[in-house]
């Protein structure tokens, strides 16, 4: 298998992409630590992967809080030794114009989507400078790259989740340890429905986020699964910090496509 034995954390584990790539490392036999902040949820991916025959544990953690995130290192340590890989999958979304934005909304994906990803990199690292092997993958996504009105918050963290995967590549490859990011698309995830719930025609504002995909669809989170799996696996080796479009050509659409400018003025508090 390709991950056999490894030690892997999820971040954002318990939903969408991260529950994916839980399930899809458990798969290829690594042992699986799940983070989130929701218990229920995380608990349930758990229970999914162990009937699978998987090895997975959850531990509850809020990304953003430095003890909770030192908690979560020193458990996975004391659990099975080590840490191979680490996925920073946990991340929000809000729909809102810059000038609707509050100052704490704006914090909040700042500290949920960034200082998450920071923190669980910084109390990973050394562990993994220990022993001069280790991967890190980040989850990004096409609007670090394309902008969209509506998400200026969302943005500006995806793209400084790019920025900051290119300065850990360079300070961690000569202690053996790879880091890369994967730059996803609209994927059908909860985040997804949550999205255009907003809209006051759901169905048509799927469809219009659909077809701004030149491949005329959503992701799936099992394809965005699959690029971190090559990324965490060996046969990744002399990649170090790529940023990877998983998009369906987002990125490199034609510009007039259908468009879908998402409106939102409820809190995400």
């Amino acid at each position: 298998m390709e991950l056999d034995d490894k030690v892997a954390i999820v971040t954002g584990g318990n939903s969408g992409i991260g529950k994916a790539v839980a399930e899809i490392f458990a798969r290829e036999k690594a042992k699986v630590v799940i983070a989130a902040r929701n218990e229920k949820k995380g608990v349930q991916t758990v229970d999914g992967i162990k009937r699978k025959g998987g090895t997975a544990t959850f531990i509850g953690t809020d990304v953003s809080d430095p003890t909770q995130v030192k908690h979560l290192i020193d458990e996975t340590v004391k659990l099975h030794g080590t840490i191979d890989i680490l996925c920073n999958n946990a991340g929000l979304e809000f729909l809102k114009p810059l000038v609707d934005t509050t100052v704490e909304e704006w914090d909040f994906l700042m500290n949920t989507n960034l200082r998450g990803l920071f923190l669980a990199s910084k109390y990973t690292i050394p562990h993994m400078m220990m022993k001069k092997k280790g991967v890190i993958v980040n989850i990004a996504s096409q609007l670090g790259v394309s902008a969209l009105e509506g998400l200026s918050a969302y943005c500006t963290t995806k793209a400084g989740i790019m920025m900051l995967t290119r300065v850990m590549a360079l300070e961690c490859i000569p202690h053996g340890i790879r880091v890369n990011c994967i730059c996803p698309g609209a994927i059908d995830t909860p985040m997804v429905d949550r999205e255009v719930a907003l809209d006051k025609d759901p169905d048509l504002a799927r469809k219009i986020m659909a077809g701004r995909h030149p491949i005329g669809r959503l992701g799936k989170s099992e394809e965005v699964a699959e690029a971190v799996l090559f990324m965490a696996s060996d046969k990744a080796s002399f990649i170090v910090g790529e940023c990877l479009l998983v998009d369906g050509g987002y990125v490199i659409g034609p510009s007039g496509r259908l468009h879908w400018t998402p409106q939102s003025t409820e809190s995400i508090f």
